[in-house]
C-alpha cells in the first residue's frame, strides 16, 4: 500500500477551512497533516474535524518541516508566486490557488523550477477533475453539436464587503482574476482551442479593481462572449451553440452541486433533449487524489502549468484591450 501525501496548508483562510482542507482530509491517498497559522483560534475549525492536525506558527516552519511532502497555498493572489517558489525550493509539491500568477509572464519562473526540482506544480482549477465538465470536453470535440460556431459563459455574484480581499488592488483582487479564469479556461478546455484576439473588452472598476468585465472574443473556429461581475446576483452558466445543436452546463458549473445536482443538457435535432446528472462528486476531492495519483504514480496531471498560463494570456488579453479602448 502506498504511503498518503501528508499535505501542509499555508494560512488558515476560509476557503481553506470550508472547501480544500476538508478535501484533502476526504480525499483518498492523502493526509492533511499541518496547518500553518499565528492564531490558535483559527486553528480550531480545522482541529475540530481533523484532530491529529500539527499547527506550527509560521508559514517558514512549514516548508521546513520533513515530513509535509505538499503544500496548498490559499494566500492572497499577489503572494501566490512567492510562496509557491519558496515551497518548490523547500522541496515541496506545490498546488496553489488559482490564479496562480497575476501575469502570463510570470509562469515562466514557475515552470523553470518545477522542471528543475522534479516537483508537481499546479494551480487549483478544480473544475477539470470533475465528469460534469470532463463530458462536455467529449460532447463537443466529438461532434456532438456538429461544428462549433459559438461560446457563451457568465459568472456572478454580489460581493459588497469592501474589506474582502477580492476588492481590493494590492491583493491582486478583481473579477478577472478570481472567476474570469473559470469562463475562459472552461472554453478552452472543453473546446481544446485558444483566442486568436479580443474583440472587445467593457471592463468597470470600483476601487481600482474590476467588478464587472464584458468580453467578445474571436478563437479560430468560433466566436466568444463571456461575462464576470462580483456586483450582480449570482448566476453561472456556459453555452455551446454548434450546427446540430446546443450544450448548456448548468446549475453552478463551478460550484458543482451547490445550487442543484451537476448536469449538462445536450439539445439537438428533433427536439431531443439529453440531460446527464453527475450527483454526490466533490470537485475539490477528485483534484487531490488526482494530484496524489501523479505524486505517487507518475499520472499525467489533468491541470499542469501550460494550462494555466494559457487561461492568464487571455486575462492579459483582455486587461490589453482595456488599455487599448482608453
Amino acid at each position: 500500500m502506498q504511503k498518503p501525501v501528508r499535505w501542509g496548508v499555508l494560512g488558515a483562510a476560509n476557503f481553506a477551512r470550508e472547501h480544500m482542507a476538508r478535501a484533502i482530509h476526504a480525499a483518498e491517498g492523502a493526509a492533511f497533516y499541518a496547518l500553518a497559522t499565528s492564531s490558535p483560534e483559527k486553528a480550531e475549525p480545522f482541529q475540530a474535524f481533523a484532530p491529529g492536525l500539527k499547527v506550527l506558527s509560521g508559514y517558514d516552519a512549514l516548508l521546513s518541516d520533513p515530513d509535509v511532502d505538499a503544500v496548498y497555498i490559499p494566500l492572497p493572489n499577489h503572494l501566490h508566486v512567492e510562496w509557491s517558489l519558496r515551497a518548490i525550493e523547500a522541496g515541496k509539491h506545490v498546488l496553489c490557488e488559482k490564479p496562480i500568477t497575476m501575469h502570463a509572464s510570470e509562469f515562466d519562473r514557475l515552470i523553470a523550477a518545477r522542471d528543475g526540482s522534479g516537483l508537481l506544480v499546479a494551480e487549483a482549477f478544480m473544475i477539470v477533475h470533475h465528469p460534469q465538465w470532463i463530458r462536455a470536453r467529449q460532447l463537443v470535440q466529438s461532434g456532438a453539436i456538429g461544428e462549433l460556431r459559438h461560446v457563451s459563459a457568465e459568472f456572478s455574484f454580489n460581493l459588497t464587503d469592501m474589506g474582502n480581499i477580492r476588492n481590493k488592488p494590492e491583493t491582486g483582487g478583481g473579477a478577472l482574476g478570481d472567476i474570469g479564469v473559470y469562463i475562459f479556461g472552461a472554453a478552452r478546455f472543453v473546446t481544446g482551442q485558444e483566442p486568436a484576439r479580443i474583440r472587445s473588452a467593457n471592463v468597470q472598476r470600483d476601487n481600482g479593481v474590476d467588478v464587472y468585465v464584458q468580453v467578445m472574443a474571436e478563437f479560430p473556429g468560433f466566436d466568444y462572449s463571456g461575462m464576470v461581475s462580483m456586483r450582480l446576483h449570482n448566476r453561472q452558466e456556459v453555452l455551446f451553440h454548434g450546427t446540430k445543436g446546443v450544450l448548456r452546463v448548468a446549475y453552478a458549473p463551478f460550484n458543482a452541486n451547490v445550487h442543484d445536482v451537476a448536469q449538462i443538457i445536450l439539445e439537438t435535432g428533433g427536439n431531443l433533449r439529453q440531460v446527464e446528472r453527475f450527483a454526490g462528486l466533490n470537485h475539490y476531492v477528485l483534484q487531490v487524489e488526482n494530484f496524489g495519483r501523479s505524486i505517487r504514480q507518475g499520472a499525467p496531471y489533468p491541470c499542469p502549468l501550460e494550462f494555466s498560463r494559457g487561461t492568464q494570456v487571455m486575462i492579459d488579453m483582455v486587461l490589453e484591450a482595456e488599455k487599448a479602448a482608453a
